[in-house]
């Protein structure tokens, strides 16, 4: 029993759709090897049915043979068995190797989604990361479900290829000759249909994108009354995407109806030869009997061809899109030669705008212009590249990520809420006791949320905390940042959502419940600024002023602009 999600799904080959399906196909060599060892015998026992069939004709009926019809029939009884024994095993492989593909796969793009954060957000919506993940993942998976058939396919042509070649070189020849004709012909309509699957698939990623999407902005769209432009806008991608489905049925169609006809046509070739060979004595009636089987066998193998030609080019496709969110870098990536991180305990300092956050205290981040000090937080917490930030003396550029961001935490001004219990929404590392989940509950002065939950801390969260109000999410997400528990703590005006009882309650529950850690708030707000050691206003990225909020307020006519500014609006 393998388990599912993989623990690693290793590091994708991204050179080509062709290496990436061979790279996850070298993953589950073995349960590959099996499912075509049963395969191939499953195949070989129908393909030597006819023979049995056509020995028992000729030598048990022809002949009058007693010995040899029970002797024929039990070997056709036998491969009855093993082709039904074989059959149920290689369907299970098979099912086995889809589904290890597309998970490996589906968990290879969810990764790299997830650690190139905003780079794959920036150039991808998140509906057309969904897609990929839930449907194109599953496609590519489907290539290593047909493969098995496809091996015993090719072994079952050969075997037969011999049985008929060795009994009439006619019927041998139109029968092997004829069988690759029609998968040529076949593969006419092959090209024109991966071509619209293709098109096809990027338009239900643009639906599924605007759908995801707006689903996001539900709340907004209700409050201005944009649901009828949502729904001309959706009805417009609808209608692409009906029109590209109609463009993929003809050479579908065409596909399928072929598979149908041809064979058929086929059939009847081989008949009407072998009827001309028995009536004239070059064959027996137990051959053409037998030839006749083979015809109708070898038209399994022609439509599992032309299955497996199907099932890889929806794989290609699906690969494609796989590697479009594979080849999106994120924009922070670990030091080649990493430095030791620094004892805890120690300042953080902004070169590029002179600023240093001494340890164990709250300092506040003022400026008339958000974006910059925004950008700044981002830059402490080395969430982008090209950072001139030191720890303790050491360039956070050169410490590893995952000591970055066990050290400091960056709290958003819009992080994401996920779907789930509020409590592993609350503490997704699952080490906090309830006690102290309800602690920087209150901190964050979110105990209404929680009362109004009837299931408490175990009621489920709806995606992005829809159900609950501005402040509400701004509350839950502040709670979880404070059970992060980290050395230094950025938050992004984490009280910009709420009243100014709530915010004053919680600018002094954040002082005191951090106490003696570092923590540093991005904000405007008075009643934030008044509760922090330090005060530093920020003015065209640079430091302009340092002290108590009011200190600055008597000292900077800058920062007291900025502030009543902000405590008027």
């Amino acid at each position: 029993m393998i388990d599912l999600p993989f623990a690693d799904p290793g590091r994708p080959d991204t050179r080509s759709s062709l290496r990436l399906l061979v790279w996850v196909g070298r993953h589950q060599v073995g349960t590959l090897l099996v499912a075509i060892t049963f395969g191939i015998i499953w195949m070989v026992a129908q393909a030597l049915m006819p023979y049995a069939i056509g020995q028992a004709i000729q030598q048990g009926i022809v002949d009058a043979d007693r010995n040899a019809l029970v002797r024929f029939c039990a070997l056709l009884a036998l491969l009855g068995v093993v082709q039904a024994v074989a059959g149920v095993m290689r369907h299970r492989y098979a099912v086995q190797n889809w589904l290890q593909a597309s998970f490996r796969l589906a968990q290879v793009v969810g990764h790299h989604a997830a650690r190139s954060g905003d780079a794959v957000r920036s150039e991808l919506s998140t509906g057309e990361v969904v897609a990929t993940v839930s449907n194109d993942a599953m496609r590519a998976g489907g290539a290593f479900d047909v493969l098995a058939r496809l091996a015993g396919s090719v072994v079952s042509y050969l075997v037969v290829a011999v049985i008929l070649l060795q009994t009439s070189t006619t019927l041998g020849l139109i029968v092997l000759l004829g069988i690759p004709l029609l998968t040529v012909s076949l593969s006419l309509v092959i090209k024109p249909l991966q071509l619209r699957q293709r098109h096809q698939r990027e338009e239900v990623g643009l639906l599924t994108a605007l759908g995801a999407d707006t689903a996001a902005g539900l709340r907004v769209l209700r409050g201005v009354g944009g649901e009828q432009a949502f729904f001309n806008r959706y009805q417009l991608r609808s209608e692409s995407v009906r029109i590209a489905g109609v463009r993929v049925a003809t050479p579908q169609s065409t596909l399928d109806a072929a598979q149908v006809l041809l064979p058929g046509l086929f059939v009847v070739l081989v008949t009407w030869v072998g009827a001309h060979l028995a009536a004239s004595g070059q064959i027996t009636a137990g051959q053409l009997v037998a030839f006749y089987g083979y015809a109708g066998f070898l038209v399994i193998p022609l439509r599992t061809s032309a299955d497996a030609v199907e099932k890889f080019t929806r794989a290609f496709v699906g690969a494609d899109r796989m590697l479009r969110v594979l080849a999106i870098e994120r924009t922070v990536e670990d030091p080649t030669d990493p430095l030791p991180e620094p004892p805890a305990g120690v300042p953080l300092v902004d070169q590029d705008s002179g600023l240093t956050i001494e340890p164990g205290r709250l300092t506040c981040l003022v400026s008339a212009a958000p974006d910059e000090t925004n950008a700044l937080a981002d830059r402490l917490g080395r969430l982008v590249s090209g950072c001139n930030v030191m720890l303790g003396g050491i360039p956070l550029a050169r410490l590893p990520l995952d000591v970055v961001r066990r050290r400091i935490l960056v709290s958003e001004s819009d992080p994401l809420i996920f779907s789930g219990t509020l409590r592993t929404e609350l503490d997704p590392w699952g080490r906090s006791s309830d006690d102290e989940i309800t602690t920087a509950i209150e901190v964050a002065a979110a105990e209404d949320i929680l009362v109004a939950l009837p299931a408490g801390l175990d009621e489920i969260v709806d995606e992005r905390g829809r159900s609950f109000s501005g402040g509400q999410r701004q509350r839950v997400v502040l709670a979880r940042a404070l059970l992060a528990d980290a050395e230094i703590l950025v938050l992004v005006e984490p009280t910009s959502a709420v009243d100014a009882h709530t915010e004053a309650r919680i600018a002094r529950q954040i002082h005191d419940f951090r106490a003696g850690r570092t923590t540093i708030i991005v904000t405007t707000s008075p009643l934030v600024l008044d509760r922090a050691d330090a005060v530093v206003l920020i003015a065209e990225g640079r430091v302009r002023a340092a002290g108590t909020h009011r200190e600055l307020l008597r000292t900077s006519p800058a920062y007291r602009d900025v502030v009543i500014r902000g405590e008027a609006g």
